[in-house]
């Protein structure tokens, strides 16, 4: 096979500029790169939340995290709110950081979980087995709306930070395509109107765009978002859908006008056909109802935005139809999908950015600077559809475990069969508490946790070897926890005053 020194991206956006700057990153000298995309195309601008591993990417390329927030006019994330998913009325909270500490013998909800026994019986005070986010400081700084950036060393307990951004995924891009360039990527604008393959082999040869131009090279890589120019076009790879599972297809975005001090989490309310986000940014407030084509018309779906969302309207709502699942084969040949072309998975825990960020880490980790090897292409597939399933699964554990039946679309979702890898890890969570996790999952067991108890799903019993505990020193050492993570959360510093001291937006 040819060796690979001449990559085409095509499609901008967050996702091609993260995969131009990344490549340039890595790439070696020689290593030509071009990317080619249309001002006429537009961006929809939706993704405008993210999670903690997108801090990795940003330290990959160098980047401060200061300035990209700076730069994007971004705030900071401890983590997500739900409000009606279990029920109307109830709200729970999902955060990023840790509950506890967890020690080689058990983890530390299991600690809570025998507490919790113990006060129903009298044993222990009620109040220390009440909310188990009083045991972790991203859910009590996110209560309070303060921040700080997490410290090692010995402040074990402000170690257990961790946190994501809110900013405008246009000005992200923007900010990578000024990295990228400045590291030899080439920018080409105009529109692909024509693929030319190799007859023998299927390979995609070239590109041909509305001007005749010509873009040749040996990897493609297909970032033309749900068009899936590219992966679909050329390749004609399969689309496995996950509408039984995951009925959202249309999404309503709106901008607003900001109301006041930013919160340090995303907020996302659950409404008759889907749910709401809510996603303060320094400027502005970001705003937007995800629901069901077959259970809410778009004129229902626009009057419930409009009336929900805080602030004055800066536009028109802006429409989104997509398809929940992703491509049978990820890479096939010399053509890679990364991001929408790829695959989609509702933006309910804010993953669409970081779908793009492991599909690039995983090439990069299998860079075919040698030549395509498809024992590699096949091991990329597999991992990525891996990486999906497992999204997949904590996404619709969201919709399933649910005692909402007020309206069609709830009765559906609650009712509906779920993959047998999720009904597995949910049957083992409620027999003993034991949340059972993969290597390389996206979501730490304390998220499957705080979302598994958010949305009523109770353990019959606690980890056996937890007993060794004198129950004494258990509720000694619990009460001491609470107590310390309260008294830190509260002298953290407000977040609009860190924002303005360390990232106030540009203009």
């Amino acid at each position: 096979m040819k060796p690979v020194n001449n990559i085409v991206i095509v499609g901008g956006g967050t996702s091609g500029w993260m995969c131009a700057a990344a490549i340039a990153r890595m790439a070696p000298p020689h290593a030509s790169i071009t990317l080619v995309e249309s001002e006429a195309i537009g961006v929809i601008g939706v993704g405008e939340a993210t999670i903690p591993p997108l801090l990795e990417f940003n330290q990959f390329l160098g980047l401060d995290e200061h300035e990209v927030l700076r730069e994007c006019h971004g705030t900071y994330k401890l983590g997500i709110e739900f409000v009606d998913w279990l029920d109307l009325g109830k709200r729970y909270f999902h955060p990023f950081g840790f509950y506890g500490r967890d020690t080689p013998e058990f983890a530390f909800h299991q600690l809570w979980l025998r507490l919790r026994e113990l006060s129903e019986t009298g044993k222990a005070p009620s109040e220390l087995a009440g909310d188990i986010n009083d045991y972790n400081l991203c859910a009590m700084a996110a209560r309070l709306g303060r921040f700080a950036q997490p410290q090692g060393g010995s402040d074990a307990i402000l170690s257990t930070l961790r946190h994501a951004y809110h900013f405008d995924s246009m000005r992200y891009g923007q900010l990578l395509r000024r990295y990228a360039e400045q590291r030899g990527v080439r920018r080409v604008e105009g529109l692909v109107e024509s693929i030319q393959q190799d007859p023998n082999n299927g390979m995609i040869e070239s590109v041909t765009l509305a001007n005749s131009q010509v873009l040749a090279g040996e990897l493609f890589i297909d970032c033309s978002g749900f068009k899936s120019l590219l992966i679909e076009g050329a390749m004609n790879s399969e689309f496995v859908d996950w509408n039984h599972y995951l009925p959202c297809d249309r999404a309503l975005a709106l901008s607003t006008t900001g109301t006041g001090a930013p919160d340090p989490f995303t907020r996302a309310t659950a409404d008759n056909a889907g749910w709401r986000w809510r996603i303060p940014l320094q400027t502005r407030m970001g705003n937007g109802y995800v629901y069901s084509s077959a259970f809410a018309d778009e004129d229902d779906v626009h009057r419930a935005l409009l009336a929900g969302a805080d602030g004055e309207a800066l536009g028109d709502p802006r429409p989104l139809r997509f398809r929940t699942g992703h491509r049978r084969l990820f890479w096939e040949k010399n053509c890679i999908a990364i991001g929408l072309a790829g695959g989609f998975i509702e933006p309910l825990e804010s993953t669409s950015i970081h779908l793009t960020q492991i599909g690039i880490q995983r090439l990069i980790n299998l860079w075919p600077g040698r030549g395509i090897n498809t024992a590699e292409i096949a091991h990329y597939n597999r991992i990525m559809t891996a990486d999906y399933e497992r999204l997949r699964d904590f996404i619709v554990l969201h919709y399933s475990a649910t005692q909402r039946r007020d309206t069609e679309f709830w009765r559906y979702v609650g009712n509906m069969e779920l993959p047998d890898t999720l009904a597995s890890k949910l049957e083992i969570f409620r027999g003993s508490g034991r949340v059972i996790a993969a290597p390389d999952d996206l979501f730490t067991p304390h998220s499957w946790l705080a979302v598994m108890l958010g949305q009523g799903i109770n353990p019959t019993h606690y980890d056996a070897l937890v007993d060794r505990v004198p129950e004494t020193a258990l509720i000694q050492n619990m009460r001491h926890l609470k107590e310390a993570i309260a008294k830190t959360a509260a002298v953290l510093p407000r977040h609009e005053d860190y924002l303005t001291r360390h990232c106030t937006a540009n203009t």
